[in-house]
């Protein structure tokens, strides 16, 4: 009997198998049999009908890597099903994968047993491959689930912690505006600039958290004079930042249609960044006018980024490797930076030398028109930036 036909013919057998193990799993020993049991023959039948298709050697191959094509806008597999129920139900990815073992070594245990004299090598092959490809759309969808369940939590967890710290900030605010005594004067004002830093850490976070759900960056442009915001930034980023040396420069008809907020927000961030990865305290602010973009440079010296840890820095959650040793951010300053500008309809670009590095954000004056392919700046546009 060919596997196909066995599989069809003892399918309750192979369920049966299949629940008993998952049984021996923590997360789904309490679970109910039905809810067990009710996607896994749809798998099987699945398996089934890819056994009684023909093959090429290539879509074999393809097979094997978890790589076989799935049809756009197709309903979700039932190995995809499988993968968002396991996830949700608290199973590891080692747990998912170690069901699908337990169901291949059932299947071909029973055969074996019911066909001892015959050659299953093809058969067993197909088989494997089948599994390979469902064990890969499991894991997919798995992962995916466990991402927007571990976003949703960090979403929450952000939102809420909002309320109490807004209450000890403006108590805080309030005690210090009462207090005679100096010392209590001065320890307050340490508390309330903590509490703001951890606001700010908070913001970021729920920044990095929409983006995660796919929520995007929201940016909402109306006029406004880039020069005059930098300045009002600078003066912000002078008192925040005590030790750091700041100097802007503005060039140009720097005014248009921004999020003006938003530019202020990746400004400082990139005037954070440099202060804290750089070598001296001098860091200088340059924005110019580029006709239909306005260009943002932070620039610093300090050490020479490799071109591999520039590919790396928009990446969230990643920090330089010349960080300092004490982490007091949460490595999300620059992927905000980069939210910011894709959400004006611009990007932002790192280049490092010996001697400087410069972090240049490019914001076009105006909301592109959809119907239109955005115009790229030429690239030697951006001047050299003077300190």
């Amino acid at each position: 009997m060919r596997l196909a036909e066995f599989i069809s013919a003892n399918s309750a057998a192979i369920v049966a198998e299949a629940v008993s193990y998952a049984r021996t799993l923590p997360p789904l020993a309490d679970q109910k049999l039905e809810l067990l049991r009710d996607h896994i023959p749809k798998i099987l039948d699945a398996v089934v009908l890819d056994l009684n298709q023909g093959q090429s050697r290539a879509e074999a191959h393809a097979k094997s890597l978890g790589d076989a094509p799935i049809l756009q806008g197709a309903a979700e597999t039932a190995a995809e099903t499988h993968g968002r129920l396991r996830a949700r139900s608290g199973l590891t990815i080692a747990q998912l994968v170690a069901e699908y073992r337990a169901l291949r070594a059932s299947v071909l245990r029973l055969w074996a047993d019911a066909n001892p004299d015959m050659s299953l090598a093809k058969d067993v092959v197909r088989f494997d491959e089948a599994i390979d490809q469902a064990i890969a759309e499991s894991i997919t969808l798995f992962s995916k689930e466990v991402d927007q369940l571990r976003n949703l939590f960090l979403g929450v967890l952000g939102h809420d912690l909002r309320g109490p710290l807004n209450a000890i900030l403006l108590t805080s605010q309030l005690i210090s505006k009462l207090a005679q005594d100096p010392k209590i004067s001065a320890a307050l004002g340490t508390l309330i600039r903590s509490g703001r830093r951890m606001a700010s850490l908070l913001d970021t976070l729920l920044e990095y958290n929409r983006t995660m759900l796919g929520s995007g960056m929201l940016v909402q442009r109306k006029e406004a004079d880039l020069a005059v915001e930098c300045a009002a930034e600078l003066e912000v980023l002078t008192a925040a930042l005590p030790n750091a040396k700041l100097t802007l420069a503005c060039k140009g008809d720097l005014r248009g249609d921004f999020d003006a907020s938003r530019v202020r927000e990746a400004m400082a961030n990139l005037v954070s960044n440099a202060s804290a990865y750089g070598d001296s305290p001098s860091i200088a602010i340059d924005v110019v006018d580029l006709g239909e973009i306005v260009s943002l440079a932070v620039s610093n010296a300090g050490p020479q980024i490799s071109s591999e840890d520039i590919a790396r820095l928009f990446e969230p959650l990643r920090r330089g490797s010349n960080a300092p040793t004490e982490r007091t951010n949460l490595g999300l300053g620059l992927f905000i930076v980069q939210q910011i500008a894709q959400a004006h309809g611009g990007s932002v670009e790192c280049t490092s030398d010996a001697d400087r590095t410069v972090f240049t954000l490019l914001i076009p004056k105006a909301a592109a028109d959809p119907s239109v392919e955005p115009n790229q700046a030429p690239s030697d546009q951006v001047g050299s930036i003077e300190s």
